[in-house]
């Protein structure tokens, strides 16, 4: 039997909870109970039992969902699938199965010792498989690999028909393969509950990695300078980056507010071999950033540069590698939707194309405005790497990632401690995105979003921001407007045909 938290048990208050203390923004939207299941059975049971009740069930792997679909739940029910069983499973036929309650770094360790096979996936070890991984998740490897869905060969899930009955079904491309595909980047939360993904073949895991990094001084920066880093990055995206032999380099240029002091940019690279013995991939990188040191052509400093070997050990990233910086609300929040003291907000975008003058000086004017009466430090623009092995078009009408033309993926984070903040800083970045994405090369009719067109590649599902359910055509600005998304609707018709399953950015009927 599944372990029922309520209102009356002393952990209830800390499993309710989201790790974004900012939501939900009522006392009265919380759920009134949690399921903590620990096999499928007791999964496919609790969903029966919370149906038949007529209560509304969210789901929660690891609890890092950027707005309120988990916790926006007024008495209904959190779905835990975080004490679901151990990755491995000897008695399936398929070599490697991920339970969706797993958490990255576990199911890192788990396959590098047991296979010495990983994941494409992300950095962030706390976060958990199942929504990472059905929403299209990437990480440091997804330029050499791809993304961690383009690997998925089967997927376990519990559905519920238009009779209320919990069917559990492995969907794969023989077994309904239209259900299959949903599952494979349209995110969570839209067609039952995911319990475990499972995959034929998986990626070697690098015998080492480099990690290598670039520091920027604001106090040298200017509006030339800051344009000449986003250009020389973007530049490298749009044109060497797709051969294949830079591949196995992934990199984040961290874009701090000028109350920050610096920003930086940090990689890691390994051949396609797994090793490290040919750098000239990343010198190269690193050396065409030389002209933007605030004495032109002069080598970065000792401080300003630094490239240092690591042991992989099936690990794509360390927590406290700096590439890992976006994950810092962990820090302070528990695991599981514990208790915790930091609020956040984000926002994302795919771009095809370099930025254009015009954008980085949008983007200097942003970065260093003050807001009088708030507190800038804590924001972060991450433009990472995208492409590579990730772009291979074909897999767009395999799964339900369509992003398969991106250069860089960005993503717009905020966090700060207070609630009397919140205002002050939610409109701040509001303005600043709707600043940079009214350029003159956004279509009008679409001003304030990166809507797909030959320069953006619309918005990223794992990173949601429900402003964007301000717009209309906000469906397309995560699935495009290629048709993914009634197909989508189709599949949410025939699978949760009640709608069971639903969030505030779900799929619609």
């Amino acid at each position: 039997m599944a372990i029922t938290v309520t209102s009356q048990d002393p952990r209830y208050p800390t499993l309710r909870r989201s790790r974004n203390l900012r939501l939900p923004a009522s006392e009265t939207d919380y759920a009134s109970r949690i399921e903590l299941c620990e096999n499928t059975s007791d999964a496919a049971e609790t969903l029966q039992k919370i149906v038949d009740a007529g209560l509304r069930p969210t789901v929660r792997s690891g609890g890092h969902c950027y707005e309120d679909f988990v916790v926006n739940n007024p008495g209904g029910a959190i779905f835990d699938l975080s004490l679901l069983p151990e990755s491995h499973a000897a008695n399936d036929k398929i070599p490697y199965r991920v339970s969706a309650g797993k958490k990255l770094g576990d199911v890192y360790l788990d396959l590098f010792k047991r296979h010495g096979v990983t994941l494409p996936a992300g950095t962030c070890y706390a976060v958990g498989a199942g929504g990472h991984i059905s929403g299209g998740g990437y990480g440091l490897l997804s330029r050499l690999h791809g993304l961690t869905v383009d690997w998925v060969s089967a997927v376990d899930i519990l559905t519920v028909d238009a009779n209320g009955k919990v069917v559990q079904r492995r969907v794969d491309k023989q077994h309904d393969p239209d259900l299959f595909r949903a599952c494979r980047g349209a995110g969570g939360g839209n067609f039952g509950i995911i319990t475990a993904f499972l995959f034929d073949k998986l990626p070697p895991a690098p015998h080492e990695v480099v990690h290598a990094g670039l520091s920027f001084d604001w106090a040298t920066m200017t509006e030339e300078r800051f344009t000449a880093i986003l250009q020389t990055y973007g530049n490298y995206w749009e044109t060497r980056g797709k051969d294949p032999d830079t591949y196995g380099l992934f990199a984040i240029l961290d874009v701090a507010h000028s109350s920050s002091k610096h920003m930086g940019l940090s990689l890691q690279f390994c051949t396609p071999d797994g090793t490290c013995n040919d750098l000239s991939v990343v010198n190269e990188f690193l050396d065409r950033f030389s002209p933007c040191n605030p004495s032109a052509g002069a080598p970065p400093t000792a401080g300003e540069r630094a490239i240092a070997h690591t042991s992989l050990a099936g690990q794509p990233c360390s927590e406290r590698h700096p590439m890992s910086r976006r994950l810092w609300l962990d820090a302070t929040i528990g695991d599981g939707g514990g208790e915790g003291n930091g609020r956040a907000k984000y926002k994302s975008a795919y771009m095809k194309t370099n930025f254009t003058v015009e954008e980085a000086k949008c983007m200097y004017k942003q970065l260093t405005r003050d807001v009088p009466g708030v507190e800038m430090r804590g924001f972060v623009l991450a433009i990472d790497s995208y492409g590579g092995a990730v772009n291979r078009s074909q897999l767009a009408e395999e799964t339900s990632i369509w992003q398969r033309s991106s250069i860089m993926k960005l993503q717009f984070q905020s966090y700060w401690q207070n609630a009397e903040d919140d205002a002050g800083r939610l409109k701040w970045l509001r303005d600043f995105y709707s600043d940079l994405y009214s350029s003159t090369k956004a279509d009008p009719r679409y001003a304030s979003t990166p809507y797909p067109s030959e320069h953006y590649e619309g918005c990223y599902i794992n990173y949601p921001d429900s402003d964007m359910l301000a717009y209309s055509f906000w469906p397309q600005l995560y699935y495009g407007d290629q048709g993914l998304y009634p197909f989508l609707q189709s599949v949410k018709r025939r699978y949760d045909p009640n709608n069971v399953f639903h969030h505030a950015m779900s799929v619609r009927l």
